[in-house]
């Protein structure tokens, strides 16, 4: 089955040249489009698209409202990446927070763009992890959110599952975890949805997010 993915920008040159580029490969399906975040949520209900990107500044709903708002209002939801023109902007910091799994800049190679497509689809590895932590070392609270660390005291971690998440908030992928711990990749499956479960995640994006925010792990 290929990715489905929805498209969302107020610029229809940013939409043509994204559906260009992904429809060129087979596994890839541009479903629909939109030029606000405000017609994302009925048409993620009618679409179910695997993937939504979305730009993160639009006149009427812009990416971090409209994130907050598909992931409340819709069951199973898409997974979101952000679409930006600056990669360290405090409104990608944002919608990282409200819940997008990640971000693609506008000027990015072709192929970057389809990696990033595939890579937040599958939802095995963290997109662009060293831009993350330049993010959360820019615009997240460097001693550590109180209601994150508090979130973080109540989810009780085991100690393999703590270095597990270090290593997800690394950039690791499952089999790279598996390899630095010599253990097996369904092991580390296991241990990743145990971390999702306790801190409430709904992805490794916003459990390594909830890591930075916390001060489990120290962004710089």
């Amino acid at each position: 089955m290929p990715v489905t993915v929805l498209l969302v920008d107020d610029e229809p040159l940013v939409r043509a040249g994204l559906r260009a580029v992904l429809e060129a490969e087979s596994d890839i399906e541009v479903v629909g489009e939109a030029a606000d975040g405000a017609a994302v949520i009925p048409l993620v209900r009618r679409l179910r698209p695997a993937v939504v990107a979305m730009d993160v500044r639009m006149p009427l709903l812009d990416g971090i409202e409209a994130t907050r708002a598909v992931l409340r209002a819709v069951a199973d939801p898409p997974k979101i990446l952000v679409v930006t023109t600056f990669e360290n902007d405090e409104y990608v910091y944002e919608a990282l927070r409200a819940g997008a799994d990640g971000f693609l800049l506008k000027r990015a190679r072709p192929a970057e763009i389809v990696h990033a497509v595939r890579l937040v689809a599958e939802g095995e590895s963290l997109l662009f992890p060293s831009s993350v932590r330049q993010l959360a070392a820019a615009y997240g609270d460097a001693a550590g959110n109180p209601a994150a660390r508090a979130a973080m005291e109540r989810a009780a971690l085991t100690e393999r599952e703590a270095e597990v998440l270090r290593l997800m908030a690394g950039g690791l992928s499952n089999a790279e975890i598996a390899a630095r711990l010599v253990v097996g990749t369904e092991t580390v499956k296991s241990h990743v949805s145990a971390v999702l479960a306790k801190l409430g995640a709904r992805d490794r994006t916003q459990a390594v997010i909830a890591a930075y925010e916390s001060g489990f792990v120290a962004p710089g």
